[in-house]
């Protein structure tokens, strides 16, 4: 069992920054990929990032080269740094991690305004 719990979502207008936070119940090291995902009102939820144990990172187009995912094994806690944000980032944001299954937190809104 693995629980997530996200923090460090909030209003920003365009432009702004925002860094997003997931702690997890157990040892990161453990937890391979860690990512997030996100959903806006009436989409599908989609990928943004995702962290392998061993650092490597994968970023969905429409975030690469703002948005950089982090995680510190110490912690057991993985970051999203969302930079430059637009009002089309705006979305429910949820972190998930895969041991033997797909665990979610419970998510945490992000809001960009123009």
């Amino acid at each position: 069992q693995v629980q997530l719990v996200e923090s460090g979502g909030g209003l920003v207008q365009a432009g702004g920054s925002l860094r997003l936070s997931c702690a997890a119940s157990r040892s990161i090291l453990s937890l391979n990929p860690m990512g997030w995902y996100r959903q806006a009102p009436g989409k599908q939820r989609e990928l943004v990032a995702t962290i392998t144990s061993g650092g490597s990172a994968n970023y969905a187009d429409s975030v690469k080269g703002r948005f950089t995912i982090s995680r510190d094994n110490a912690k057991n806690t993985v970051y999203l740094q969302m930079n430059s944000l637009k009002p089309e980032d705006t979305a429910v944001y949820y972190c998930n991690a895969f041991y033997f299954k797909h665990y979610w937190g419970q998510g945490t809104q992000v809001t960009v305004s123009s």
